[in-house]
């Protein structure tokens, strides 16, 4: 049984919209940090902040998968009920104003819950183009410009958002020696920049 301050520390965390929505898609399945960014198409730095934050307090977890990316998991998963309960007054007013709000909130429902599917279609064909470009990104990084798989890795990343070197070692599961020299490698062939801690991808011509 929680106490009190533990109550509302659990109740501080839900208060975050993006952090609810990241603990209902981990409980339909384990999820890896850009897996997270691309389903709720949020930055990958926010995601890292946010999953930092829960696994401190024990809510999420983590295990490493063969590439050393970190798959998040709900180590302990939170239900909390409410309850709100009325008084009536003498003349059933508030009875009838009840029934208005109820059924405005009826259809208030019904237009979120086609709202919901609309943006439920968008998404899925924003991750269908999000899957092909990574793929050709994959392809041409092989064929075009001889680059093992851990730049590409790099790139992908940095594709998402400008990065840290600890924020893209917690991103790709690469470690130190191997990042340090990947983010060389692409520095030289003028795809990435370094713009103070932080690296960003140049722009199409080699750009700033």
């Amino acid at each position: 049984m929680l106490d009190q301050a533990e109550v509302a520390r659990i109740l501080d965390i839900l208060g975050n919209r993006n952090r609810r929505r990241i603990i209902e898609l981990l409980r339909q399945k384990p999820c890896f940090v850009t897996e997270i960014s691309d389903r709720l198409m949020l930055s990958p730095k926010a995601v890292i902040e946010h999953l930092q934050l829960m696994e401190r307090e024990e809510i999420l977890s983590f295990r490493l998968d063969e590439r050393r990316r970190k798959y998040y998991f709900l180590a302990n998963d939170i239900s909390i009920v409410v309850n709100l309960t009325r008084k009536e007054d003498s003349h059933g007013v508030l009875a009838s104003d009840q029934a208005i709000r109820f059924r405005q909130t009826l259809a208030t429902l019904r237009k979120l819950v086609d709202a919901r599917e609309e943006m439920d279609e968008s998404l899925r064909t924003i991750e269908k183009n999000i899957d092909m470009q990574i793929r050709d990104i994959v392809q041409y990084g092989r064929e075009l410009l001889d680059t093992d798989d851990n730049e590409i890795n790099l790139l992908i990343a940095l594709a998402h958002c400008d990065l840290t070197v600890p924020e893209l070692a917690e991103l790709t599961g690469l470690p130190e020696q191997v990042l340090s020299r990947g983010l060389k490698n692409l520095t030289m062939k003028q795809f990435v920049r370094m713009d103070g801690r932080t690296f960003r991808l140049r722009g199409p011509n080699g750009t700033e």
